[in-house]
């Protein structure tokens, strides 16, 4: 039902990575948002009256509140659609961040606003009259609730967009809220305790929480995120099917916005080939990077000498040295310089997150280890952390 509706509002519905489809689909989503809010807000507020339930006014302004966020959501897609400008030449895909951030505030805002008003009906209770009618309401909203948050679930998916993941999230944290609301209803036919303001408490923290979590995920987004594993083994795929690519290592890759990816990499190629043929080779992979999987990617080559059999049984020896000390230690861009007293072993030593171990312990855990087989040999290691 929902692809059909997309496709029969959405032009060009299928084409999710122009910014001008992902405008379309945001506001197609902001707009079924704003009907849907509009007819909640309207009838919790009359059923919220007429019954004398703070809760259940409480939750209809709720739905106001998620009216202003999707207008704000519209704003937020219009603004990320913008093309590329000389102050902006990366685009303006984060605008979606930052829109997500504004709904957070909102939600939380309607939290804090709704455990005061709560607060003050727990000191002062008044009577709650009970209604099917009212009861009816509260559970239809749940239903559309429910609606609501699966639909951007799935196009938040789809889209990686981080407005209608935080516009679900909202959605259900919203279900909840209405299911709090509908039990201290049914609770005051049954009881003299304020079950109302205890039970918009309840609800008003809720709905302070989903507000934090979407502010937790924004922020993770924009201080910078690993890649996907699912792009990152894609990449990997790519480069080594390229008879020139013999690894690859230092794999970034930036967000600029869904939709919008900026990479680098640094691949491994035998020194011995011809340089104009692995030169043309490496752009093609460039190219066929950003044909399938949209990245739009740099890639340095580092020339590997694999016909030296001295350098082949160091790199061999260092690699099961790092292995001794610790089994997620790898490196890259080995090579050697020899001398006449001593042969330094030049490399890079990427460290994983999960390592306790301190650079200049692992330094002095290579030297050790690497003066125990040979003692003429000295390193020189540049330590890197992964990206990805």
């Amino acid at each position: 039902m929902l692809e059909f509706l997309v496709h029969k509002c959405i032009k060009d519905a299928d084409e999710i990575e122009r910014p001008e489809v992902r405008k379309r689909y945001g506001f197609f989503s902001s707009i079924v948002g704003i009907i849907c809010n509009v007819i909640l807000f309207a009838s919790k507020l009359a059923i919220g009256l007429i019954a004398g339930s703070i809760s259940i006014v409480s939750d209809g302004v709720n739905n106001l509140s998620d009216c202003a966020t999707c207008i704000v959501t519209m704003f937020g897609y219009k603004m990320a659609a913008k093309p590329a400008d000389r102050d902006h030449p990366f685009g303006h895909g984060r605008m979606e961040y930052l829109t997500s951030l504004v709904i957070a505030a909102a939600v939380v805002a309607v939290g804090f606003e709704l455990l005061r008003s709560s607060v003050e009906k727990v000191m002062h209770p008044e009577r709650v009259t009970f209604s099917f009618l009212a009861l009816l309401v509260l559970v239809l909203s749940m239903l559309v609730k429910i609606g609501m948050g699966v639909m951007n679930r799935k196009l938040g998916t789809k889209l990686s967009s981080s407005i209608m993941l935080a516009t679900s999230k909202d959605s259900f944290s919203d279900v909840f809220a209405t299911l709090a609301t509908a039990i201290a209803l049914v609770m005051s036919a049954f009881s003299d305790l304020p079950m109302d303001g205890i039970m918009g408490i309840v609800v008003s923290v809720m709905i302070m929480l989903s507000g934090f979590g979407i502010v937790k995920d924004t922020v993770d987004q924009l201080l910078g995120q690993p890649a996907d594993e699912e792009l990152v083994a894609k990449i990997r795929e790519l480069v080594m099917e390229n008879m020139f690519c013999h690894g690859m290592h230092d794999l970034i890759i930036h967000s600029y916005g869904p939709g919008n990816l900026i990479g680098s990499v640094h691949v491994e190629v035998d020194c011995h080939e011809n340089i104009m043929e692995i030169h043309d080779a490496i752009d093609e992979l460039e190219r066929n990077i950003y044909d399938e999987l949209q990245v739009h990617m740099t890639i340095h080559m580092d020339p590997i000498d694999y016909d030296d059999e001295k350098t082949n049984v160091c790199r061999d020896m260092m690699a099961g040295i790092l292995k001794e000390i610790d089994e997620g230690l790898t490196m890259h861009d080995f090579r050697i310089v020899s001398g006449p007293t001593h042969t330094n072993l030049i490399f890079d030593v990427l460290v994983p997150y999960e390592c306790k171990k301190t650079e200049a312990q692992i330094k002095s855990e290579i030297q050790q280890k690497l003066a125990e087989k040979q003692d003429t040999y000295y390193t020189v290691i540049t330590f890197d952390k992964g990206y990805c």
